[in-house]
């Protein structure tokens, strides 16, 4: 099955690339690797606000990364076409770090991250494995929840 297929029996709809809040482009690629540039947990075309370990709770924030997920591959969609190919020019996805705005006392950073990880593992198959890292901070623009970025090699 192809990504395209696997988007479409997600029910996923790949969202444009997002206009950039403040001064950064949304990706940026060397060679064959794709920086994308963090992005927030949207709900409703609005910052997903929250605060894990408060307001939220690890499963909504899952759901949020696995929001942030479905943005992240609009984003390497548009990079994909800028350098002359799709979704299935990706070689895999290489690193995803996290941020998760939570209490201090909040400990489930990984499992909220999850929600990006395991999308991408079932759209990408194996490619979609990835190294991770998943902090805790006390902030993130707009109040969003969950800020993601990724790093993907092409083919």
């Amino acid at each position: 099955m192809s990504i395209a297929q696997k988007l479409h029996s997600l029910g996923i709809t790949l969202p444009p690339v997002s206009t950039p809040a403040a001064a950064y482009v949304p990706y940026a690629q060397t060679g064959k690797l794709v920086f994308l540039s963090g992005h927030i947990a949207k709900k409703d075309g609005a910052a997903w606000v929250g605060q894990l370990g408060k307001t939220l709770s690890t499963e909504q924030g899952k759901q949020a990364a696995r929001a942030v997920a479905i943005d992240l591959m609009g984003t390497l969609q548009a990079a994909c076409q800028t350098a002359g190919t799709t979704l299935e020019g990706v070689s895999r996805i290489v690193k995803v770090m996290s941020l998760v705005n939570s209490t201090p006392d909040f400990t489930e950073h990984h499992l909220v991250t999850n929600g990006c990880s395991e999308l991408l593992a079932e759209v990408f198959g194996p490619a979609g494995a990835h190294a991770r890292s998943a902090f805790g901070v006390a902030q993130l623009p707009m109040g969003a929840c969950v800020e993601i970025e990724m790093i993907v090699e092409l083919k």
